[in-house]
């Protein structure tokens, strides 16, 4: 906590410099030629003493707040996605920046998500992260565009903005190739009924990789429901009711990889010796406790909302032009995270 009796001449008679050097130190400017022991001297000493900058001045003289706005499309109340925010504010606190969050519901209208912005604006935030609980493409307010902005988990409609998302072609990719490297050649796919890039790219690789391993990905079975328990359930009772039966099974995310191990449970499947299951998400709520582990695709949430706020934070100090980054959105890979629900055929 900063004691408002202690000034910077403080701070330098302690440490043994000049005022200028401590004021170098505190305020990181790059260019002053101070030795990595002395910077580290003067930072603790003012640690020690309860010497803060003064944020106010700061704020005066570099036309900055030090303050982020991030508008949350449902996720500071989604437990997965929630590594976004937290990604978003331990990188503006290594640049010694403060996050301020407003939820807003997904469904919110138009108008409702533009007095978001603007509430942040009059607050004065330095730049705005504007972030959705699942990758999406979404339509802006007209108004994020008066400070640097970046998009994280989405894509703008009808304008550029520089964004970041997910691999999802990759991660659907390592997935199946996981299923086809332990040896299975009846692979199915239960999808998603949402129209969003997800569904579509997951879809689209598991149908690729089928083809390129030489089977027949066109024909290979697919069955959509609600992304949620229940349809994977459903879901999967349709798809391991088949004659032939696959011995391997792709989800759409760990939610329906879920209702999947109750379908195979009842229909007397064990996995993975009869099925062998691999999820998207890394719910780790779900897929480290369901039994056996289960295996599935990392989404980069923590990545995504870190990488977003080192490039905001670079556009606000003039280190970088985000129009130049806004032609082609920002892919982060999503790995693959090995658990057990994975190994050969049965014979």
């Amino acid at each position: 906590m900063s004691n408002k009796n202690i000034g910077i001449k403080d701070v330098a008679v302690a440490a043994g410099v000049s005022v200028t050097t401590v004021s170098h130190v505190l305020n990181e400017v790059s260019y002053a030629r101070i030795s990595p022991e002395t910077r580290d001297k003067v930072r603790t000493v003012a640690e020690q003493l309860g010497y803060g900058p003064n944020r106010l001045a700061q704020a005066l003289r570099t036309q900055r707040t030090g303050m982020l706005g991030l508008v949350s499309e449902d996720i500071a109340t989604t437990p997965h996605a929630g590594r976004i925010i937290l990604g978003a504010d331990e990188a503006a606190k290594a640049r010694g920046y403060s996050l301020m969050i407003i939820n807003t519901p997904g469904s919110a209208s138009l108008e409702s998500r533009q007095a978001d912005v603007q509430a942040l604006l009059e607050r004065r935030v330095d730049g705005i992260l504007y972030a959705t609980m699942y990758h999406r493409d979404v339509e802006l307010p007209a108004n994020l565009g008066s400070v640097p902005s970046v998009l994280v988990d989405s894509v703008a409609t009808g304008g550029n903005i520089t964004a970041v998302i997910p691999d999802e072609e990759g991660g659907a990719r390592a997935a199946v190739g996981a299923l086809l490297e332990a040896g299975h050649t009846r692979v199915g796919f239960i999808n998603n009924t949402d129209d969003v890039p997800a569904t579509r790219q997951r879809l689209q690789a598991f149908r690729a990789m089928l083809t390129e391993a030489g089977l027949d990905g066109d024909g290979a079975p697919v069955e959509s429901e609600v992304s949620e328990v229940q349809g994977g359930y459903e879901a999967a009772r349709r798809i391991l009711a088949r004659g032939d039966r696959p011995t391997g099974l792709f989800c759409y995310n760990d939610r329906m990889a879920m209702g999947a191990y109750r379908a195979a449970a009842e229909l007397g499947l064990t996995i993975p010796g009869d099925l062998s299951v691999v999820g998207f998400d890394d719910q780790e709520l779900i897929a480290a406790n369901l039994y056996p582990g289960l295996t599935t695709v990392a989404l980069p949430h923590y990545e995504m909302g870190a990488w977003a706020t080192e490039h905001l934070i670079d556009a606000v100090e003039g280190k970088t032009d985000l129009t130049l980054m806004a032609l082609h959105p920002t892919i982060l890979s999503c790995p693959l995270v090995r658990r057990d629900s994975i190994t050969a055929p049965p014979q």
